[in-house]
């Protein structure tokens, strides 16, 4: 019947969980998938000829971008084999998806309606599943419970082939697990809520840790959880990595949180602390709580800064990440975030491509609904999975481009970040007439010099 090929194209810099548990359904169901990720592997066109059923992962707009021209290069190498993209941003594209190269798409939870699709085609049965959008039906997200197995991994490239936990002694191999799925919260711009509407999932706790024990197994060193907020389900995401610490104490780790949740459990911070955490990951967005509040964040400017003060107690360090450019972000918006990260030492903290970052605005975003950004919104281009926007200051569009360009290139020749820091600054201030005053800053403590990183640059 042709092999079954579930194909990652990029997830971060590290091992594709949109790989591992596909993989583990599917063989639970008794089927014996091939993975490829192309972030760090090569797709051949016989092992494309082969295929029967091809499952693409989408878990970001990068993701789907690349995952389009790997789907079409098959389409071409075998135009019988059945396509489905899968994940975050598939059933937001259904449309293009469906219309250009794909025979289905599934949204939510998908490895089970997965599994069951390759389970009615192994079959000859029409590809009627529940969850499992086709050219001529339509399908909601798949939002029930799962009965998780354990990720498979065994198929995967190996974790030397992915990002690593920099420190002042060398590189140590990272790894990467989830605890749970979705959000409680709604943020406007966010592509988690028009698929799960504010649910989250938990997976077992035993999973989560069998999980970490067969990756601490292969030599890894240090742990990202990759929930979209490990906070969600603070007593969960606690208990697991107290147990984690106490079977492996020398294995570090680092979760992503929203601003309001370290805001609420501030207290377990230091808890995290003593458990090995050294950094989190934190959508700040913006420090202009006009444009904290078109996005729907849900903290302020000040509750930023609170966290900053909270972490560093704690001996943790806060990474930062920012949707630098939106219709409502001013120039001096945009320079007062440079302000702060150079006043409050935290140069190493991000890297240079978030000061580029720009609002996607794809289909299904809740952004859509919101009149604040009608004036500046044009129509989609289904090409690019995105509505297009202008802003208002003609100045801050030539910005991006400016910023986007230098970061890129920076990057690219290994440029030291603190150079291109200087850089980005002096763009920004050319963009302006006159210096404005800077805003109501909070006295914090000193970030620890050089703190601890992952090699790959992508936080968002």
């Amino acid at each position: 019947n042709g092999t079954i090929l579930l194909i990652s194209c990029y997830e971060l810099g590290h091992q594709p969980m949109g790989l591992a548990l596909p993989a583990a359904f599917l063989e639970r169901a008794g089927f014996t998938p091939v993975c490829l990720d192309l972030a760090v592997e090569g797709l051949d066109e016989e092992t494309a000829r082969r295929a029967a059923f091809v499952g693409v992962s989408v878990p970001m707009h990068t993701a789907l971008r690349l995952g389009l021209r790997a789907a079409l290069g098959v389409r071409q190498a075998n135009p019988d084999c059945h396509i489905c993209f899968f994940g975050l941003y598939a059933l937001l594209n259904a449309e293009y998806l469906l219309g250009n190269v794909a025979n289905s798409v599934i949204g939510g939870e998908y490895e089970q309606p997965l599994t069951e699709l390759v389970r009615a085609l192994h079959e000859s049965r029409p590809p009627d599943v529940e969850g499992v959008a086709t050219r001529g039906r339509t399908a909601p997200p798949y939002l029930r419970r799962l009965m998780f197995p354990i990720p498979q991994r065994a198929g995967l490239p190996p974790p030397y082939k992915y990002a690593r936990l920099e420190t002042a002694h060398g590189r140590l191999l990272a790894g990467y697990t989830e605890a749970s799925r979705g959000c409680r919260h709604l943020c406007l711009h966010c592509p988690i809520p028009p698929l799960y509407g504010g649910r989250f999932f938990v997976v077992p706790r035993e999973i989560v840790l069998e999980d970490i024990r067969r990756q601490v197994q292969t030599g890894i060193r240090h742990v990202t959880f990759g929930d979209p907020d490990f906070l969600n389900g603070p007593k969960h995401s606690l208990g697991i990595v107290q147990v984690m610490h106490e079977e492996f104490p020398r294995v570090t780790f680092d979760f992503t949180a929203k601003i309001e949740h370290l805001v609420r459990h501030g207290k377990l911070l230091v808890e995290f602390a003593r458990r090995g955490c050294l950094f989190i990951v934190s959508a700040a967005e913006s420090l202009s709580d006009n444009v904290l509040a078109n996005l729907g964040k849900g903290h302020t400017r000040r509750d930023f800064l609170e966290v900053l003060r909270m972490v560093r107690m704690a001996g943790i360090s806060l990474r930062p990440s920012f949707v630098s450019f939106t219709p409502w972000t001013s120039l001096q918006d945009y320079i007062d975030v440079l302000d702060l990260v150079e006043r409050e030492e935290l140069l190493d903290s991000i890297d240079p491509i978030q000061y580029a970052v720009r609002l996607l605005v794809p289909p299904g975003s809740l952004l859509l609904s919101q009149p604040a950004l009608r004036p500046f919104l044009g129509p989609i281009r289904p090409q690019d999975f995105c509505h297009p926007w202008t802003h208002p200051d003609p100045r801050m569009d030539k910005l991006h481009q400016d910023v986007t360009r230098l970061a890129s290139k920076d990057a690219a020749e290994g440029t030291d970040p603190r150079l291109t820091f200087a850089r980005i600054r002096e763009l920004a201030e050319s963009s302006r007439d006159e210096r404005e005053p800077e805003l109501e800053s909070l006295v914090l403590p000193q970030q620890p010099a050089k703190p601890l990183r992952l090699t790959e640059p992508w936080f968002c």
